[in-house]
């Protein structure tokens, strides 16, 4: 099997290292560029199936980069930044990152949202069925099951719920959410995000204050994970 590629878009040398030492122990192929116009010209060059994406280069915001990046590259793309605040945080997501981890962070960690990320490109937006120990979700067939009895789910429900899986391990924002489920003009009612995620974790969530399927990140959105 060949080994996803990486391409590590950050103008720390140190990081650089860091991260192909890293990734290339836990069997992934790495490429570096340290600045805006290298990392973009990478990304033409060799089509990598990840791209980890540094904010602040020396030439261009990264927020910038993003933009031009989302325009044709279709593959996952991670931000990694020490800006920790919340509005570059939704504002990275809403411009087409999959996922944002904030300087420093855990190895560990880097490599679980590394692989959600892959494993959702994988299938891209195509219907597939979930499975966990207890929960099933066929999109083709419109069918959800938990401990192997159909569920019941209102249309915006299933709506919701089918948006988290095809975007499975992605962090998806508050309005990302409002606006493919309600629609554009509802992306300011956040009361009713927070009613329906409440509702559908009572039906998916064997403890619905204690998620395991639908995570909260704090200030930002919501994560669907399928363990």
């Amino acid at each position: 099997m060949n080994k996803p590629e990486i391409l590590v878009i950050d103008d720390e040398e140190q990081i650089q290292k860091l991260l192909k030492i890293t990734l290339q122990t836990n069997d992934f192929k790495v490429s570096g560029a340290l600045t805006a116009k290298e990392g973009i010209r990478g990304a033409k060059t060799i089509n990598p199936d990840l791209i980890l994406l540094d904010l602040g280069l020396p030439d261009e915001s990264g927020h910038e980069v993003l933009k031009k990046l989302r325009t044709w590259f279709t593959k996952p793309i991670i931000i990694l930044s020490a800006q920790s605040r919340e509005e570059d945080i939704v504002k990275a997501l809403d411009n087409g990152a999959n996922d944002y981890l904030v300087k420093p962070f855990r190895t560990g960690e880097l490599l679980a949202r590394l692989r959600s990320s892959l494993r959702g490109s994988i299938f891209g937006n195509i219907s597939k069925p979930e499975e966990s120990t207890d929960l099933k979700i066929d999109l083709h067939l419109r069918l959800v099951k938990k401990n192997g009895e159909l569920l019941k789910l209102t249309a915006t429900e299933y709506d919701l719920l089918s948006t988290f899986v095809k975007n499975e391990g992605r962090v998806l924002t508050h309005q990302y959410l409002l606006r493919e489920v309600w629609g554009p003009g509802y992306i300011d009612q956040s009361q009713y995000l927070r009613v329906f995620i409440n509702q559908l974790r009572k039906k998916i969530e064997t403890e619905p204050n204690r998620p395991k399927y639908i995570l909260t990140e704090s200030g930002v959105g919501y994560r669907f994970v399928i363990e």
